[in-house]
């Protein structure tokens, strides 16, 4: 159903979300994606970080939601998707031109992708019909809204492709990218992941650890993670270590300010090993701390700690998943 295009007086601003300095561009983020992606996960963190949330609105009534809200006071976020009664990507785009003219406005689309065969599966886990598969199969409807949505990830200023993500994850990835308190300045998300379990699809730069002194054949540091200073004294002890960790942090200062220079907003590192549990996740702590240290802003995270809920000698936290019923999303 259309949702009511909602007034002012009908969504009042959370704490901390008050009005912007004169001059300051109103902020409206357009999501859409893939059916299942995790459209609803992301504009409920939209949400929680101060945005103003409508869902499947029609495009016909954007300019109608523009005149009753006030970016500026508090920014705009809008689920745009196939489900929507008029919608077409013409229509789409030819609507984000507009909004793109006007001089008062910093608009941002996001597109939301996933693999077909995670897609498949959140299908079928929460039996929902895949809004384009009509009379057809769910990867018939998949790939039509993969054709019918192309022009739009063509255009999209951040792509996010949720495959491997937790819902944690895609928090984090939106909030370094619309956090209200956010700087120009580059972000950058450094990860740990296991190699076994596939490569983060979203990294920039990957680093193999794996050639460190691996505590997981130290029955007494095996159940024991990256963050517990017995695993991180055993690790660092590796001769290699020092040198290693000197020439990565030699290859990434003179790159960080380049990438901040070209306008790059966020950078992601993932650093793999093995399991992800032990070698990775005491590189990835060092490398965020380092970071820190250059004056960046930095958003550290496990992702097969998070996904088993791991915390370590740290302050860790399970991720739940962007499939299934966890998200109460299929659109």
């Amino acid at each position: 159903m259309t949702p009511d295009v909602p007034s002012d007086s009908e969504t009042a601003a959370p704490d901390g979300a008050g009005a912007t300095t004169g001059g300051a561009l109103g902020r409206i983020v357009l999501v859409t994606g893939l059916s299942g992606a995790g459209m609803s996960v992301a504009l409920k963190a939209l949400e929680d970080l101060g945005y103003e949330a409508v869902d499947n609105l029609r495009l016909s009534l954007v300019p109608a939601l523009l005149r009753q809200a006030d970016p500026k006071r508090r920014p705009l976020a809008l689920v745009i998707d196939s489900r929507t009664r008029d919608f077409s990507a013409q229509s789409f785009l030819d609507e984000l031109e507009d909004l793109r003219r006007r001089g008062d406005l910093d608009v941002r689309l996001v597109f939301l992708d996933c693999g077909d065969e995670v897609l498949q599966r959140r299908f079928t886990e929460t039996r929902r019909r895949h809004p384009l598969a009509e009379d057809r199969t769910v990867p018939d409807g998949i790939q039509r809204e993969r054709a019918l949505l192309f022009p739009l990830k063509e255009q999209a200023d951040v792509t996010i492709d949720t495959t491997q993500l937790s819902i944690h994850d895609l928090r984090r990835i939106l909030s370094g990218h619309f956090r209200r308190d956010a700087q120009a300045a580059l972000q950058v998300f450094v990860t740990s992941f296991s190699f076994r379990l596939g490569l983060p699809r979203e990294a920039d730069l990957v680093f193999d650890v794996r050639f460190l002194t691996n505590p997981h054949y130290d029955p007494a540091l095996r159940p024991l993670t990256g963050r517990d200073p017995a695993v991180a004294a055993r690790v660092e002890s590796d001769p290699d270590y020092p040198a290693f960790f000197r020439n990565l942090t030699d290859l990434l200062r003179p790159l960080l300010p380049r990438y901040n220079q070209e306008g790059k907003s966020y950078l992601t590192i993932a650093i793999g090993c093995t399991g992800g549990k032990h070698r990775s996740v005491l590189v990835a702590e060092r490398l965020a701390a380092w970071l820190t240290e250059q004056g960046l802003r930095v958003n550290l995270s496990h992702r097969e700690l998070d996904r088993q809920g791991l915390r370590g000698g740290g302050s860790g936290h399970a991720g739940g998943s962007l499939g299934g019923t966890a998200v109460g999303n299929v659109g």
